[in-house]
C-alpha cells in the first residue's frame, strides 16, 4: 500500500496601503482577498485626520500551489488601486530586508543587535559592520559577519561617505542602523537612504547637549531618563521617532548608574525600531 501525502505551503504576505480616506476601502481589500481564498492573519488600520490619509497593514497567506504573485499584483491594481489612487507594497515573510551596521567605540547596542540576530529575533540580513575604528572589529569576527574600517576625519569626511556607499552598494542594502555610530551622516547619504537610516541617543536633547548629558543630567537632578530611535533626516536629530522608553530614577542613583540605565533602554528601544522597520510596520 502506497500512502501519498500532500503538504500545502503558505507564505505570509504583507500588504502596505495608504491612500486619501474614502467609504469601504477596509471592506474592498478583505473581500479581495478572501475571494481569492486568501487567509487573513491579521489587520491594522489608521487614518491621519489632519492629512486625510488612510493607512492599512494587513498580512494574509494563499495556499502556494495555486497562487500567482502576479496574477494577484496585476487584478489588485486595476481593480483596487486605482479605484482608490492606492499607494501600495507587497512582501513576504521570505524577503529579508539587507542592513547594513555602523558603529564606533560603543558596542551595548551591537552586542544586543547581534544576539538578537543570532538568535533569530530579527527578521533580516546583516550584510556587514562599518566603522571609523577598529575596536570592534573582534565582535564582527565573532559574529561571522564582514567588517570594514572606514576612518573618518574632518577633511575625510567626503571620501569615507563616498566608501560607504559604494558598499551599501555593493551589499544592495536597504536600510542602515546607527548602532551609536559616533558620526553625523550628511545628505550624501541620507538622500541615497531617505527614512531608511535609523539612529538611537539618550532622550535628553535638546536640554542637555555635548559630550556628557548624563552628567549634566545628574547636577540637575532628573529623575526620568529615556531613549529613543528615529529616522535620520538633514535636521539633526529631528526625523520621525520610531520607539522610544523610559525609566525612573532616583537620587540614590551615581552617574554611573544613570549611564548604565541609559544603554540598557538604548539597546532595547534600537532593537524595537529595528524590528519594527525590518517588519515593516512604521513605514
Amino acid at each position: 500500500m502506497i500512502l501519498i501525502y500532500f503538504v500545502f505551503c503558505h507564505v505570509l504576505r504583507t500588504l502596505l496601503i495608504h491612500c486619501k480616506d474614502s467609504f469601504n476601502i477596509i471592506a474592498s481589500v478583505t473581500n479581495f482577498i478572501v475571494n481569492k481564498k486568501g487567509n487573513i492573519v491579521y489587520l491594522d488600520q489608521h487614518v491621519d485626520r489632519e492629512q486625510n490619509i488612510f493607512f492599512m497593514r494587513i498580512e494574509f497567506e494563499f495556499d502556494e500551489i495555486n497562487f500567482s504573485p502576479e496574477n494577484f499584483k496585476l487584478n489588485f491594481k486595476n481593480k483596487l488601486a486605482q479605484k482608490f489612487n492606492m499607494m501600495w507594497r507587497l512582501f513576504t515573510s521570505e524577503e529579508k530586508p539587507k542592513m547594513g551596521l555602523f558603529v564606533s567605540k560603543y558596542d551595548h547596542c551591537l552586542y544586543d543587535l547581534l544576539g538578537r540576530y543570532n538568535s533569530k529575533e530579527l527578521n533580516l540580513e546583516i550584510s556587514f559592520i562599518v566603522s571609523n575604528h577598529t575596536d570592534l572589529k573582534h565582535i564582527a569576527e565573532k559574529f561571522n559577519i564582514p567588517f570594514y574600517h572606514i576612518p573618518v576625519t574632518k577633511d575625510t569626511k567626503a571620501i569615507a561617505e563616498e566608501k560607504q556607499l559604494e558598499l551599501l552598494s555593493k551589499y544592495k542594502v536597504d536600510f542602515i542602523v546607527l548602532a551609536r555610530y559616533m558620526q553625523i551622516i550628511t545628505n550624501k547619504i541620507i538622500s541615497e537612504y531617505p527614512y531608511n537610516i535609523i539612529n538611537i541617543h539618550h532622550s535628553f536633547l535638546p536640554a542637555f547637549v555635548g559630550a556628557k548629558p548624563y552628567h549634566s543630567a545628574f547636577k540637575r537632578g532628573v529623575k526620568i531618563i529615556g531613549a529613543t530611535s528615529h529616522y535620520v533626516t538633514e535636521e539633526l536629530d529631528a526625523g520621525p521617532i520610531i520607539a522610544q522608553d523610559v525609566a525612573h530614577v532616583s537620587h540614590t542613583f551615581a552617574i554611573e548608574d544613570l549611564i548604565a540605565k541609559g544603554r540598557d533602554l538604548e539597546k532595547i528601544v534600537l532593537s524595537n525600531a529595528v524590528k519594527l522597520h525590518a517588519d515593516r510596520k512604521v513605514k
